[in-house]
């Protein structure tokens, strides 16, 4: 889900210019690609943008980018990234790295191999690029899931690779690791500043709708949307719902991946959620509530429950003086009029 909150880090920045170090001056967003990304249904367009200190902006698709660079053909979603950093003449000072082939559990299940071979070539390829290009600063975007499925509650930076990861989004979770400690590394070795954030679950505008390929929040949003059209008397949901889940709006992650930039470095990740959580069965009802969906709610206990509690300990991210605004109920509420007035978003 990474992917919403890079469209969106135009409003973080609206937000929090005024408390940008003077030393360094205002991050201004000066280009903004998307990529076509060669994927199959259901998967995210990887989205990288370029923040400098130049007070423009020139939102570019793959397309159009591709003819202005006098380039014919079709570029992977990774080579689009390293053939951005290496032939476009005004390089990038600041990266923003939310590319990614995301999904929920069925959707890795089924692609163990293409979630890790996709990702780490992708993330690879974009960070070892902006390193060549001599680029000042990357921030690089992973999961929650990284963490071990057992770790301590709420889960702290320090509990990443202490025990075993949750098999049905390991493949995910290594990539997302291997980009994490690659910006790591460089920083030791090199003396770079690549930083890295971790958020917990994302939901809100421009998200990915897929009826099987979707996370939990857009997947329940359009099952009772439907639902409620058709006068279902039943829905049926995965699972028991009782694992237990934190959800971070995706404008309050954008609001800090532009916050992290102006005031973070180090080689530890940072966590970004809002450390409250409840369980599936109570978002299932929150979610069923905001649409307007009044019928029976029904689990299949043969489904997969996935890792039974993450919660992300923020204390971090507090003590460096950011917090999120946006509470579950408006963050759905705001979601679901996304849903409805997006038909493109609603038909994936």
């Amino acid at each position: 889900m990474t992917q919403t909150a890079i469209n969106r880090v135009k409003l973080a920045y609206q937000e929090q210019n005024s408390v940008c170090p003077p030393a360094r001056g205002p991050l201004r967003i000066t280009e903004c690609w998307l990529s076509k990304y060669t994927r199959q249904e259901g998967t995210s367009a990887p989205l990288v943008c370029y923040v400098s200190e130049l007070d423009k902006s020139v939102p570019l698709d793959a397309e159009r980018l591709l003819r202005l660079l006098g380039v014919s053909g079709k570029l992977s979603g990774f080579h689009f990234a390293v053939y951005m950093l290496e032939q476009v003449q005004e390089k990038p000072e600041y990266v923003f790295l939310a590319a990614a082939k995301v999904g929920g559990i069925v959707a890795n299940q089924e692609a163990l191999a293409d979630f890790m071979y996709d990702n780490m070539t992708l993330e690879m390829n974009a960070i070892h690029s902006a390193w060549k290009n001599g680029c000042k600063k990357l921030e690089f975007l992973g999961s929650s899931c990284i963490y071990p499925r057992m770790a301590p509650q709420p889960m702290k930076e320090d509990c990443l690779l202490t025990s075993e990861l949750e098999k049905t989004n390991e493949a995910y979770a290594l990539a997302k690791i291997s980009g994490l400690k690659y910006c790591e590394f460089l920083n030791r070795q090199y003396g770079t500043d690549y930083i890295s954030v971790m958020p917990t679950n994302l939901y809100g505008p421009n998200d990915n709708y897929h009826p099987t390929h979707s996370h939990v929040v857009p997947a329940l949003i359009r099952r009772f949307h439907e639902a409620k059209e058709q006068n279902l008397p039943s829905v049926t949901c995965w699972g028991d719902g009782s694992p237990l889940r934190e959800f971070l709006y995706v404008d309050d992650l954008a609001n800090l991946c532009v916050f992290l930039m102006n005031n973070y470095s180090g080689n530890e990740t940072v966590n970004a959620g809002t450390g409250k959580e409840l369980t599936i069965k109570e978002l299932t009802e929150l979610v069923a509530k905001v649409v307007g969906y009044t019928g029976e709610i029904k689990w299949d206990t043969t489904k997969p429950n996935g890792t039974p509690r993450k919660l992300l300990d923020v204390s971090k991210a507090t003590n460096l003086g950011w917090t999120y605004k946006t509470e579950l109920e408006d963050g759905l509420r705001l979601s679901y009029e996304d849903f409805l007035n997006n038909p493109m978003r609603a038909e994936r």
